[in-house]
Protein backbone atom coordinates (compact mmCIF):
# COMPACT_ATOMS: atom_id res chain seq x y z
CA UNK A 1 0.00 0.00 0.00
CA UNK A 2 1.03 3.62 -0.58
CA UNK A 3 1.30 4.47 3.15
CA UNK A 4 4.21 2.13 3.78
CA UNK A 5 6.12 3.32 0.73
CA UNK A 6 5.47 6.94 1.65
CA UNK A 7 6.83 6.38 5.15
CA UNK A 8 10.04 4.92 3.71
CA UNK A 9 10.50 7.90 1.39
CA UNK A 10 9.82 10.45 4.12
CA UNK A 11 12.15 8.73 6.59
CA UNK A 12 15.00 8.58 4.07
CA UNK A 13 14.55 12.27 3.29
CA UNK A 14 15.00 12.92 7.00
CA UNK A 15 18.10 10.68 6.89
CA UNK A 16 16.97 8.69 9.88
CA UNK A 17 16.80 5.00 10.70
CA UNK A 18 13.60 3.17 11.58
CA UNK A 19 14.79 2.96 15.16
CA UNK A 20 15.39 6.72 15.37
CA UNK A 21 11.97 7.57 13.93
CA UNK A 22 10.28 5.03 16.21
CA UNK A 23 11.97 6.61 19.24
CA UNK A 24 10.98 10.12 18.13
CA UNK A 25 7.36 9.03 17.79
CA UNK A 26 7.29 6.88 20.92
CA UNK A 27 6.64 3.68 18.95
CA UNK A 28 8.33 0.30 19.19
CA UNK A 29 10.74 -0.25 16.30
CA UNK A 30 8.77 -3.33 15.25
CA UNK A 31 5.55 -1.29 15.16
CA UNK A 32 7.01 1.37 12.90
CA UNK A 33 8.74 -1.23 10.73
CA UNK A 34 5.39 -2.96 10.34
CA UNK A 35 3.87 0.27 9.04
CA UNK A 36 6.64 0.74 6.48
CA UNK A 37 6.42 -2.86 5.31
CA UNK A 38 2.60 -2.83 5.17
CA UNK A 39 2.36 -5.61 7.72
CA UNK A 40 0.11 -3.37 9.82
CA UNK A 41 -1.73 -0.09 9.24
CA UNK A 42 -1.48 2.85 11.67
CA UNK A 43 -4.70 3.83 13.42
CA UNK A 44 -6.01 7.40 13.22
CA UNK A 45 -4.15 8.54 16.33
CA UNK A 46 -0.83 7.20 15.05
CA UNK A 47 -1.50 8.58 11.57
CA UNK A 48 -1.94 12.01 13.11
CA UNK A 49 1.34 11.68 15.03
CA UNK A 50 3.16 10.56 11.88
CA UNK A 51 1.70 13.37 9.76
CA UNK A 52 2.83 15.93 12.36
CA UNK A 53 6.30 14.38 12.51
CA UNK A 54 6.83 14.50 8.75
CA UNK A 55 4.86 17.73 8.29
CA UNK A 56 2.51 16.30 5.67
CA UNK A 57 -1.27 16.04 5.73
CA UNK A 58 -2.96 12.72 6.44
CA UNK A 59 -4.65 13.03 3.06
CA UNK A 60 -1.26 13.29 1.30
CA UNK A 61 0.10 10.39 3.32
CA UNK A 62 -2.80 8.16 2.29
CA UNK A 63 -3.42 9.27 -1.29
CA UNK A 64 -0.20 10.59 -2.84
CA UNK A 65 2.74 8.47 -3.96
CA UNK A 66 5.88 10.18 -2.72
CA UNK A 67 8.00 7.54 -4.43
CA UNK A 68 7.12 9.11 -7.79
CA UNK A 69 8.29 12.57 -6.68
CA UNK A 70 11.33 14.06 -8.38
CA UNK A 71 13.51 16.59 -6.56
CA UNK A 72 11.74 19.37 -8.46
CA UNK A 73 8.40 17.97 -7.20
CA UNK A 74 9.66 18.26 -3.63
CA UNK A 75 10.80 21.81 -4.31
CA UNK A 76 7.39 22.67 -5.76
CA UNK A 77 5.77 21.15 -2.70
CA UNK A 78 7.89 23.40 -0.49
CA UNK A 79 6.95 26.48 -2.54
CA UNK A 80 3.27 25.49 -2.49
CA UNK A 81 3.43 25.09 1.28
CA UNK A 82 4.99 28.55 1.61
CA UNK A 83 2.23 30.01 -0.59
CA UNK A 84 -0.40 28.20 1.46
CA UNK A 85 1.11 29.59 4.67
CA UNK A 86 1.04 33.12 3.28
CA UNK A 87 -2.50 32.72 1.93
CA UNK A 88 -1.56 33.67 -1.61
CA UNK A 89 -5.00 33.38 -3.21
CA UNK A 90 -5.81 30.10 -1.48
CA UNK A 91 -8.07 31.17 1.38
CA UNK A 92 -11.43 32.45 0.20
CA UNK A 93 -13.49 33.69 3.13
CA UNK A 94 -17.28 33.51 3.05
CA UNK A 95 -19.44 35.72 5.20
CA UNK A 96 -22.38 38.12 5.51
CA UNK A 97 -22.69 41.76 4.40
CA UNK A 98 -25.29 44.29 5.57
CA UNK A 99 -27.56 46.53 3.50
CA UNK A 100 -24.67 48.97 2.98
CA UNK A 101 -22.62 46.06 1.57
CA UNK A 102 -20.32 46.17 4.59
CA UNK A 103 -18.87 43.12 6.30
CA UNK A 104 -20.49 42.24 9.61
CA UNK A 105 -19.23 40.18 12.54
CA UNK A 106 -20.94 36.80 12.38
CA UNK A 107 -21.44 35.03 15.70
CA UNK A 108 -21.05 31.29 15.22
CA UNK A 109 -23.75 29.61 17.37
CA UNK A 110 -22.71 26.81 19.72
CA UNK A 111 -24.78 24.24 17.79
CA UNK A 112 -23.24 25.31 14.47
CA UNK A 113 -19.63 25.32 15.70
CA UNK A 114 -19.35 21.54 15.40
CA UNK A 115 -19.99 21.74 11.65
CA UNK A 116 -17.83 24.80 11.02
CA UNK A 117 -14.95 22.92 9.35
CA UNK A 118 -17.29 21.58 6.68
CA UNK A 119 -19.41 24.72 6.19
CA UNK A 120 -16.94 27.59 6.53
CA UNK A 121 -16.49 27.94 2.73
CA UNK A 122 -20.24 27.97 1.97
CA UNK A 123 -21.87 31.46 2.06
CA UNK A 124 -25.26 29.90 2.85
CA UNK A 125 -23.81 28.38 6.03
CA UNK A 126 -23.66 31.86 7.59
CA UNK A 127 -26.96 33.32 6.36
CA UNK A 128 -28.96 32.72 9.54
CA UNK A 129 -26.16 33.43 12.00
CA UNK A 130 -26.63 36.27 14.50
CA UNK A 131 -24.31 39.26 14.12
CA UNK A 132 -22.84 41.84 16.45
CA UNK A 133 -21.51 45.35 16.03
CA UNK A 134 -18.52 46.74 17.91
CA UNK A 135 -17.67 50.37 17.07
CA UNK A 136 -13.94 50.02 17.78
CA UNK A 137 -13.38 47.32 15.12
CA UNK A 138 -11.72 48.38 11.86
CA UNK A 139 -13.91 48.41 8.74
CA UNK A 140 -10.90 47.30 6.72
CA UNK A 141 -10.51 43.96 8.46
CA UNK A 142 -12.63 40.83 8.74
CA UNK A 143 -13.83 39.64 12.14
CA UNK A 144 -15.80 36.67 13.40
CA UNK A 145 -17.04 35.65 16.86
CA UNK A 146 -16.83 32.11 18.23
CA UNK A 147 -18.34 30.51 21.34
CA UNK A 148 -15.89 29.18 23.93
CA UNK A 149 -16.50 25.92 25.75
CA UNK A 150 -14.63 24.74 28.83
CA UNK A 151 -12.18 26.32 31.26
CA UNK A 152 -8.87 25.92 29.43
CA UNK A 153 -8.26 29.64 28.73
CA UNK A 154 -8.95 31.76 31.83
CA UNK A 155 -9.88 34.52 32.28
CA UNK A 156 -12.08 33.66 29.26
CA UNK A 157 -14.75 31.44 30.80
CA UNK A 158 -17.12 28.79 29.49
CA UNK A 159 -19.90 30.38 27.44
CA UNK A 160 -17.92 33.50 26.52
CA UNK A 161 -17.79 34.80 22.95
CA UNK A 162 -14.32 35.50 21.53
CA UNK A 163 -13.94 37.90 18.61
CA UNK A 164 -11.09 37.19 16.22
CA UNK A 165 -9.49 39.06 13.32
CA UNK A 166 -8.97 36.94 10.20
CA UNK A 167 -5.27 36.20 9.66
CA UNK A 168 -4.65 35.69 5.95
CA UNK A 169 -0.86 35.31 6.18
CA UNK A 170 0.03 32.62 8.71
CA UNK A 171 3.69 33.63 8.64
CA UNK A 172 2.54 36.65 10.68
CA UNK A 173 1.52 34.38 13.56
CA UNK A 174 3.49 35.40 16.66
CA UNK A 175 4.58 33.13 19.50
CA UNK A 176 2.77 33.74 22.78
CA UNK A 177 -0.27 35.42 21.24
CA UNK A 178 -3.78 33.99 21.52
CA UNK A 179 -5.60 32.71 18.45
CA UNK A 180 -8.78 30.98 17.40
CA UNK A 181 -7.54 28.13 15.23
CA UNK A 182 -9.76 26.07 12.96
CA UNK A 183 -8.27 22.71 12.02
CA UNK A 184 -9.44 19.56 10.28
CA UNK A 185 -8.80 17.34 13.30
CA UNK A 186 -9.42 19.62 16.31
CA UNK A 187 -12.25 21.79 15.01
CA UNK A 188 -12.29 25.25 16.65
CA UNK A 189 -9.85 25.82 19.51
CA UNK A 190 -8.80 28.94 21.39
CA UNK A 191 -5.17 28.75 22.54
CA UNK A 192 -1.88 30.53 22.88
CA UNK A 193 0.38 29.55 19.97
CA UNK A 194 4.14 29.00 20.03
CA UNK A 195 6.29 28.49 16.95
CA UNK A 196 9.09 25.91 16.59
CA UNK A 197 12.33 27.43 15.21
CA UNK A 198 13.61 23.94 14.39
CA UNK A 199 10.25 22.62 13.14
CA UNK A 200 8.63 25.31 10.97
CA UNK A 201 5.70 23.05 10.07
CA UNK A 202 4.46 22.77 13.66
CA UNK A 203 2.93 25.03 16.27
CA UNK A 204 2.48 24.24 19.95
CA UNK A 205 -0.91 25.14 21.39
CA UNK A 206 -0.95 26.05 25.06
CA UNK A 207 -3.83 26.67 27.46
CA UNK A 208 -3.86 29.38 30.14
CA UNK A 209 -5.12 26.73 32.55
CA UNK A 210 -2.02 24.76 33.62
CA UNK A 211 -4.10 21.62 34.11
CA UNK A 212 -4.27 21.26 30.31
CA UNK A 213 -1.14 19.94 28.60
CA UNK A 214 0.33 21.69 25.52
CA UNK A 215 0.09 19.82 22.22
CA UNK A 216 1.42 20.20 18.69
CA UNK A 217 -0.56 20.91 15.55
CA UNK A 218 0.84 20.84 11.99
CA UNK A 219 0.19 23.88 9.82
CA UNK A 220 -0.99 21.45 7.14
CA UNK A 221 -3.98 20.65 9.37
CA UNK A 222 -5.08 24.29 9.71
CA UNK A 223 -8.05 25.72 7.84
CA UNK A 224 -8.36 29.22 9.32
CA UNK A 225 -6.55 31.37 11.89
CA UNK A 226 -8.20 34.27 13.75
CA UNK A 227 -6.15 36.59 15.96
CA UNK A 228 -7.71 37.35 19.34
CA UNK A 229 -9.23 40.84 19.54
CA UNK A 230 -11.62 40.81 22.50
CA UNK A 231 -14.19 38.68 24.28
CA UNK A 232 -17.71 39.11 25.59
CA UNK A 233 -18.71 37.46 28.87
CA UNK A 234 -21.75 37.56 31.11
CA UNK A 235 -19.78 37.15 34.35
CA UNK A 236 -16.55 38.51 35.78
CA UNK A 237 -13.59 36.11 35.94
CA UNK A 238 -12.50 34.94 39.39
CA UNK A 239 -8.74 35.01 38.88
CA UNK A 240 -6.30 36.54 41.39
CA UNK A 241 -3.38 38.64 40.18
CA UNK A 242 -0.89 36.26 41.85
CA UNK A 243 -2.54 33.30 40.14
CA UNK A 244 -2.04 34.88 36.71
CA UNK A 245 1.71 35.29 37.30
CA UNK A 246 2.12 31.72 38.51
CA UNK A 247 0.14 30.29 35.58
CA UNK A 248 2.19 32.35 33.10
CA UNK A 249 5.46 31.03 34.55
CA UNK A 250 4.30 27.41 34.55
CA UNK A 251 2.95 27.71 31.01
CA UNK A 252 6.33 28.90 29.72
CA UNK A 253 8.02 26.03 31.57
CA UNK A 254 5.66 23.54 29.92
CA UNK A 255 6.61 24.84 26.47
CA UNK A 256 10.35 24.80 27.27
CA UNK A 257 10.21 21.24 28.62
CA UNK A 258 8.26 20.05 25.57
CA UNK A 259 10.87 21.54 23.22
CA UNK A 260 13.74 19.99 25.19
CA UNK A 261 12.10 16.56 25.03
CA UNK A 262 11.60 16.88 21.27
CA UNK A 263 15.28 17.63 20.71
CA UNK A 264 16.40 14.40 22.39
Amino acid sequence: MVVGENLKVLRKRKRKSQEEVAMDLGFNRSTYSGYENNIAQPNLENLLMISKYYDVSIESLLCENFGDYSESDWQKRTVNEQNRMQGNGLRVLSGIVNQENEEVVEVVPVKASAGYTSGYADPEYFQDFPTLSLPFLSKNKKYRAFPIKGDSMPPVSDGSIVVGEFLQDWTQLKSGNSYLLVSKTEGIVFKKAYLHPDKPGLITLVSSNIHYQPYDLPFSDLVEVWKFVCYVATKLPEVKIDDIGVMESIRHLQVDVKRLLQRK
